[in-house]
């Protein structure tokens, strides 16, 4: 059997691989690839709307187009598509291009995952399907894992070009893939689904609006608050007439009133809350990392990658359990239970923490909450959909559609706590710097006589008073990034309680 659908399955696990990949290695490098391209951080937040926008709406036609064009050839083009914008995104060296190669790349590439887990039900029901699965959520995990460390090691290469070329080979290597075991026979036309073009102006619009409103929120928020909720308000109005319209719909063009089961909402509900604490952490870990605790960008890489590694492991343990203990409570209870551990760890860290045995720990938890709740939803969610190829794949839309939005979502909530925190915490501390604190005079006092024998006595008075600015604004980051963790021991621990008194997933 293995043998048999291999290019299948390794098709499955390269597709979900590569989509993790280039989200977190873009991530990760954003403020390196800024520098590169000359673009501020609001001009790069442009970018990731515009690509979040793209996906939602690609990832919405995606078995409109299979219906179509048939699953080979539906693959080949999406590929070839991604590829392209990834080579333009290779190449650049400015605003522009980059940005048209990431609008290209989202064309092609934003179903890639959807693409994935789709292709595992080409697999007849049975052990072989469950294999497809644990294949998918495999290349979950890896790519997870991978894009961190990855994206760290080019960075400090100086060769940030080097993550489009890596995504190129892999995407060439599945498309050679596709090749050998996709049908390409379109749907008969009786049997396809209808399509709204005004519908689906609505939902790009919607989106855009919504994602970027959320991402210019990290930077005008204060400043404009009434403006941003009104608009992101109404965007939101938006995307529920969307799928209101749709529900309404006796042909849609996707099947929302049939979805509308109690396990497919609270799954989709627990999707949404899980990658809006994914994308909070991170946003928050890098951050914390170099600011609060001064780890280099390489470090940080490096060790987020042994930590999202626990996703990994957590995976290989789950799949050997599966089978036999498949009841899925004890795996929410478990991912929680580690949210609230990774909270606790981070929690009481002071700048002297080391790496390995108090941070580490930490970083791993935070894995295996990704993958014991992730993989969990996943195969609980669509359960009473999988009888009907159309409805599993609407299904599957919708939940990676509002996934994107999650992930925006949980990021500007991250920075938005950070900053308030961060400034009130910098103002609070602020009160000591002054020339009449005495523990203020002490320390620069302290500092200047340590540095004047090097730099002399004027020069080391004013690199005396930039240090302690310089230690201000990372203890008020350090206390801020607590706070944050405080908040989700709070949040983690109320979904922990909620998990176990729920009765849909038992």
């Amino acid at each position: 059997m293995y043998r048999k659908n291999a290019a299948l399955l390794i098709t499955v696990g390269l597709l979900c691989t590569l989509e993790y990949l280039q989200a977190g290695m873009i991530a990760f490098a954003s403020a390196p690839i800024r520098g590169e391209i000359d673009a501020s951080p609001e001009e790069f937040t442009l970018i990731a709307a515009l690509y979040a926008c793209i996906a939602v709406v690609v990832i919405s036609k995606q078995r409109w187009l299979v219906e179509r064009l048939g699953w080979r050839n539906f693959m080949l083009g999406s590929i070839s598509i991604y590829v392209l914008g990834a080579f333009v995104c290779g190449v650049s060296s400015d605003l522009t291009t980059f940005t048209a190669g990431r609008v290209v790349m989202a064309l092609g590439g934003a179903s890639f995952m959807t693409s994935a887990r789709l292709m595992v039900n080409l697999l007849p029901p049975g052990p072989g399907r469950f294999v497809g699965v644990k294949v998918f959520a495999t290349g979950l995990a890896i790519g997870t894992a991978a894009a961190p460390f990855l994206s760290s090691l080019v960075v400090v290469e100086d060769t940030w070009h080097a993550i489009f070329w890596l995504l190129i080979v892999g995407a060439s290597v599945a498309a050679v893939l596709c090749t050998r075991f996709l049908p390409n026979i379109p749907i008969h036309e009786d049997d396809r689904t209808p399509s709204s073009p005004a519908n689906i102006l609505l939902l790009s619009v919607s989106t855009f609006f919504l994602l970027y409103v959320l991402q210019r929120s990290y930077y005008d928020f204060y400043n404009e608050m009434f403006i941003l909720l009104t608009f992101a308000l109404l965007a939101a109005l938006g995307v529920y007439i969307f799928f209101h319209a749709e529900h309404g719909k006796e042909a849609p063009f996707l099947k929302v009133k049939d979805l509308m089961q109690s396990r497919y909402i609270l799954g989709v509900a627990l999707f949404c809350f899980t990658y809006i604490v994914l994308g909070s952490n991170n946003y928050i870990l890098p951050y914390f990392l170099q600011t609060a605790l001064g780890y280099s960008w390489d470090t940080i890489g490096t060790f987020q990658a042994f930590g999202l590694a626990g996703a990994l492991l957590t995976w290989i343990v789950m799949a050997i359990v599966i089978p036999k203990y498949p009841a899925p409570k004890k795996f929410f209870v478990a991912g929680f239970s580690a949210l609230i551990c990774f909270g606790v760890l981070l929690s009481s860290l002071t700048p002297d923490a080391n790496m390995w045995s108090n941070i580490l720990p930490a970083l791993v938890l935070n894995g295996c909450f990704v993958m014991l709740v992730l993989a969990t939803a996943a195969m609980q969610t669509f359960r009473d959909v999988t009888h009907h190829d159309t409805l599993f794949a609407h299904a599957y839309q919708i939940k990676s559609m509002l996934a994107q939005i999650a992930m925006a979502l949980g990021t500007t909530v991250a920075t938005l706590f950070l900053q308030w925190r961060t400034t009130l915490q910098y103002n609070n501390l602020n009160g000591h710097f002054s020339s009449g604190d005495p523990l203020y005079l002490e320390q620069t006092q302290l500092l200047a006589q340590a540095l004047t024998p090097a730099a002399g006595a004027g020069p080391a008075s004013q690199i005396s008073v930039s240090t302690l600015a310089q230690s201000l604004h990372q203890q008020s980051t350090l206390v801020a990034s607590m706070e944050y963790f405080w908040a989700v021991i709070i949040v983690a621990s109320i979904a922990l309680v909620v998990s176990m008194m729920q009765k849909t997933f038992k």
